[in-house]
């Protein structure tokens, strides 16, 4: 903790799982995973760094009540689900599947690719305001919008916000910024807010240096965070309240 209440949890923190060509960094609680004191923040139940090999991924499985936003680093990656949704999420594309009252999707590394390239995504689960909502999916290309160099909102449940994706929880908002060396943006005020550093390196206010993989924990007041040398990309979720109120 520093001064001001934040939490920093570096990359090689975060608990880890594996299996046959997926690789897994977690930012809360998942899966077999379990510590009671690392369950959630605001209202973001996980965070996952994710890593899958060439024709590897995740095969068909169910998820219910849960707001789930995918945001693709490199390579592409191949969505599937059971409401005959299907589309492959590349850099620069917001997506979002609302699993409602119950939906099965897959989410593998199954473009041709000469190179055999890994895809590198961050997922991300939003609880919902309202139970039994019929699932749902949307997907939107954002990538000149970050070309600007600020902060771009992704994903929104506030009336509010105009962002390019619609989620289920009017308290919170997910930002996505492409900073170039030594650029900056300022970060939303929130109750609860969640940085994670997804590339590059960068340094916020009163919290210090961030590396890839690095993710900080806000409780109140905004920062401003500065990109390294090499420049920086970052997701930050604006929250507005918590699990239980």
């Amino acid at each position: 903790m520093d001064r001001h209440g934040d939490r920093v949890v570096r990359s090689g923190e975060r608990a880890a799982s594996a299996m046959p060509g997926v690789a897994s960094r977690h930012c809360f609680s998942f899966g077999d995973h379990y510590d009671p004191d690392n369950t959630h923040h605001g209202v973001l139940l996980a965070c996952n760094a994710e890593r899958v090999a060439a024709r590897r991924g995740f095969d068909t499985h169910p998820h219910r009540a849960v707001e789930i936003v995918t945001w693709v680093l490199s390579g592409a990656l191949v969505h599937q689900d059971s409401e005959g949704h299907s589309g492959i999420v590349h850099p620069g594309l917001a997506q979002r599947m609302s699993a409602g009252t119950g939906v099965s999707h897959s989410e593998r590394n199954d473009r041709p690719d000469p190179a055999g390239a890994d895809v590198r995504f961050v997922q991300m689960w939003i609880l919902p305001d309202e139970a039994g909502q019929a699932p749902s999916y949307e997907q939107r290309d954002v990538g000149t919008e970050l070309a600007g160099g600020g902060l771009v909102p992704i994903a929104s449940g506030s009336p509010a916000r105009d962002a390019a994706i619609r989620i289920g929880n009017r308290d919170a908002t997910l930002w996505a910024a492409r900073l170039a060396p030594g650029g900056t943006v300022d970060l939303p005020d929130a109750p609860f807010g969640h940085l994670y550093l997804a590339r590059g390196a960068a340094a916020v206010d009163g919290a210090g240096p961030l590396s890839d993989g690095d993710s900080l924990r806000t409780a109140g007041d905004g920062r401003r965070a500065t990109a390294g040398p090499d420049g920086a990309e970052l997701l930050f979720w604006e929250m507005h309240s918590r699990l239980g109120g």
